[in-house]
């Protein structure tokens, strides 16, 4: 078993967390884990991207071939299509749908959605509402996680204990929060 994914986004959106979430419980799982985290310009809204990649045995290279990518989850549309050359030709792009717009000339995201729409098996997820419904706005990467959990072979119980594990500091009002945000992008 071998499971590559690609997780993207712009600077502050949680990109990161949501590798750290899907990596740990993937440890848990008694899987492998590579990751490679490209940050550029993410604190002024610039491209954040990493590669994910686990196995039932060890992993050569962080990063992953083009044309091999699993799942790209990205929180935001345009991003998700940056990196559509990674992805199998069963592959699953999962985006949200909320663009951020940081560029003046941001293409029409009608157009994106509908280029998205284009892909054998996508999936665009209403992270803004999805978010506001757990009372936590900024839990919109853990409905993300909870979405991307439906195409990963790691247990919902690992992925729910690792959640509780990165948010603990915060409180249990934010683990709450954080665990709707996970339920609701399952469902």
């Amino acid at each position: 078993m071998k499971r590559d994914i690609i997780l993207a986004g712009v600077g502050g959106q949680g990109v990161l967390s949501v590798a750290a979430v899907i990596a740990k419980a993937a440890v848990k799982n008694g899987f492998f884990v590579r990751q490679s985290e490209v940050h550029g310009m993410a604190q002024r809204g610039g491209a954040v991207l990493s590669h994910l990649r686990m196995a039932d045995k060890a992993i050569a290279s962080d990063l992953a071939p083009k044309g091999s990518v699993d799942l790209i989850v990205s929180m935001e549309p345009v991003e998700s299509l940056r990196y559509v050359d990674f992805l199998a030709p069963r592959g699953v792009l999962l985006t949200a749908d909320a663009p951020f717009i940081n560029i003046p000339d941001y293409p029409d995201i009608s157009l994106v959605l509908k280029r998205i729409e284009s892909f054998p098996i996508y999936r665009i997820i209403d992270t803004v509402a999805l978010g506001k419904a757990t009372g936590l706005s900024r839990a919109v990467n853990m409905v993300m996680v909870g979405a991307a959990s439906l195409f990963l072979p790691i247990s919902v119980e690992n992925i729910k204990k690792t959640i509780e594990e990165i948010f603990a500091s915060k409180g249990q009002k934010v683990i709450d929060a954080n665990q709707r945000a996970f339920e609701l992008g399952r469902s």
